[in-house]
């Protein structure tokens, strides 16, 4: 038995305050999903195979239609045909944490973080400043992925099931997941992940154990993706939170346009910034929101 797959074309976000939905959805019958990505509660769940371990579930009809002829049989879900996803503007999620479904979502509006719009508070400025906290790239990708899994007292439930982790992990090391962690010393404390194609960065989650790791995280990557020359940052859905800091929406089209132009930017992540190369890109972003306030 194979993990069940399905396709959703049309995605809305629900009103501030209320109970986010995830539904499966078909091709043909496109209702509209309800989901919020802090929390997704399902509306129904349905009989679904067993996962038995080392088994794939089948991509998505989009990536069917591309791939070599094949029996049904070899058609799993690969690291390789999850990369074809994402060039196609589809990400996966599952209901919860245990699901045996996955979900490739397409929504009508899509979230983006301008890289030369990022809003920096002072008080998060003045907190990178001196905090002791160490920010580094990919040190326990696999950790921060499943701390990002993990249950917390205001998310009872996460959209990262065993899948979607185990296809990162082996992305990461591919050389096309990447992290941004947050440490207190030799304890992981927060930061995010996402998966690079040329120069589009999709943020898939973030985590907070400390007050601020998340969002310390956060200005680190805007910081790292300008360096390396990045075109787009890909927040799925616009929260409150990321408005904060200059996110805004965009339709589908207009997405999938940004999307053609950022993958094909020859561009690539750099592990080993330095700290004083990134400390100053920051004070440019710092300054530049500044400059916008006036």
């Amino acid at each position: 038995a194979r993990a069940v797959i399905r396709v959703a074309t049309r995605i809305t976000a629900p009103p501030h305050g209320t109970r986010p939905h995830l539904n499966p959805i078909s091709r043909d019958n496109c209702d509209a999903v309800k989901r919020r990505k802090q929390s997704i509660v399902p509306q129904s769940t349905q009989p679904c195979p067993s996962h038995q371990a080392g088994q794939r579930a089948l991509p998505p009809p989009e990536i069917r239609a591309i791939m070599p002829p094949m029996t049904v049989r070899d058609r799993v879900l690969t690291a390789d045909m999850l990369l074809r996803a994402y060039r196609l503007g589809l990400f996966p999620m599952a209901e919860t944490r245990h699901s045996q479904t996955l979900h490739f979502l397409d929504p009508e509006r899509r979230g983006v973080l301008p890289l030369d719009g990022f809003h920096l508070p002072h008080r998060l400025f003045r907190t990178l400043h001196t905090t002791r906290l160490n920010i580094i790239a990919d040190r326990d990708f696999r950790g921060l992925i499943a701390a990002c899994a993990q249950p917390r007292a205001n998310r009872p439930e996460t959209w990262i099931n065993g899948e979607i982790e185990d296809l990162f992990v082996e992305l990461h090391d591919l050389g096309h997941a990447h992290s941004v962690e947050v440490w207190d010393g030799g304890r992981l404390v927060g930061g995010l992940y996402g998966l690079v194609i040329g120069g589009a960065f999709f943020g898939e989650s973030m985590v907070s154990l400390v007050r601020d790791a998340s969002k310390l995280a956060l200005c680190h990557l805007v910081a790292r993706l300008r360096l390396c020359g990045f075109g787009l940052l890909d927040t799925q859905f616009l929260t409150d939170h990321l408005a904060r800091f200059g996110a805004s929406e965009v339709s589908k089209a207009a997405y999938h346009n940004l999307l053609a132009e950022a993958v094909a930017l020859p561009v690539h992540w750099a592990k080993d910034l330095d700290s004083a190369t990134i400390a100053r890109e920051i004070r440019a972003i710092r300054d530049a929101s500044l400059e916008e306030q006036e």
